[in-house]
């Protein structure tokens, strides 16, 4: 059955009483090729737990069943509960949690098992916090693939002078890196944007602690409360000292006093952290 055809897809929607939601982002991909390489990227075995976000009519979770010992999947879109049930006989491997996954995968993630990949063609409005959600996660996953707008996937992995917020975030636990670009005619309906498949691997399985964490973040969003500003006056009001101080920390990881939050590497705000830790500025 090729769930990928226009046609076909319109069949499902008119036998299920579904349009596509634009509340939900909804937009059903239509190739076999970009499936391909999201399965691909997520380098898969066969005794892998998947946890897929948004099933919609399968097209990424049936070939992903296939492939590992089972597909967790959460749906908030109720009215194509028929249609999974239809599944469930053939598919002894699936299990649909249905509602959001915001909140329902956290309640749930410490019964997994180690190692396992997420997948998820992302609503483009919720990607960030979709992404927030699974880094923060007490476990983590070791592989997560998603798609998510092209403009989106290139922010996520950007290099050290074009870094953002989310770009820090997601490379303080794992490395990022864009699989393939899917053009915007590869969906049904068309979205006004090109999209992309994003991989992140070598996920840290624990955050190094809370508190580290709550620190780490305290400071990166201090550096880039104003982008384009100078980092260190900007930290320096963050944690109430004299900028000389955070000059005398940021020579240890840069030369340039000067410097921009979106110079900065991950693993550079990493370094910055524990200097200032190690100083008790902040604590």
């Amino acid at each position: 059955m090729n769930h990928m055809s226009v046609s076909h897809l319109k069949e499902l929607c008119e036998k299920y009483h579904l349009a596509p939601s634009k509340h939900y982002g909804q937009h059903y991909l239509l190739s076999h090729h970009v499936i391909q390489t999201m399965i691909d990227a997520a380098n898969l075995q066969p005794s892998d737990t998947v946890v897929e976000i948004g099933p919609g009519f399968g097209v990424l979770t049936l070939p992903l069943a296939a492939r590992v010992k089972c597909v967790i999947a959460f749906e908030i879109e109720k009215k194509i509960r028929p249609f999974w049930d239809e599944q469930a006989a053939q598919q002894k491997n699936i299990t649909i949690h249905w509602g959001n996954a915001l909140y329902q995968l956290p309640k749930m993630a410490d019964t997994l098992p180690a190692g396992y990949v997420v997948a998820a063609n992302l609503p483009y409005h919720i990607t960030s916090n979709i992404l927030r959600m699974i880094l923060t996660l007490e476990k983590r996953p070791r592989t997560i693939v998603v798609m998510v707008q092209k403009e989106v996937a290139d922010r996520i992995c950007a290099k050290p002078g074009d870094m953002s917020l989310l770009a820090v975030s997601v490379q303080y636990v794992g490395r990022p890196r864009i699989a393939g670009y899917v053009p915007k005619e590869l969906f049904w309906p068309v979205p006004k944007v090109d999209s992309a498949v994003v991989a992140i691997g070598d996920i840290q399985e624990k955050s190094r602690s809370h508190a580290f964490d709550d620190f780490f973040f305290r400071l990166v969003r201090a550096g880039f409360a104003h982008k384009r500003k100078q980092a260190i006056p900007q930290i320096a009001k963050e944690f109430n000292v004299p900028p000389s101080r955070i000059q005398e920390i940021f020579r240890q990881v840069s030369r340039d006093e000067k410097i921009r939050a979106e110079a900065l590497s991950a693993e550079q705000w990493v370094q910055l952290a524990n200097a200032l830790i190690d100083r008790k500025i902040g604590l």
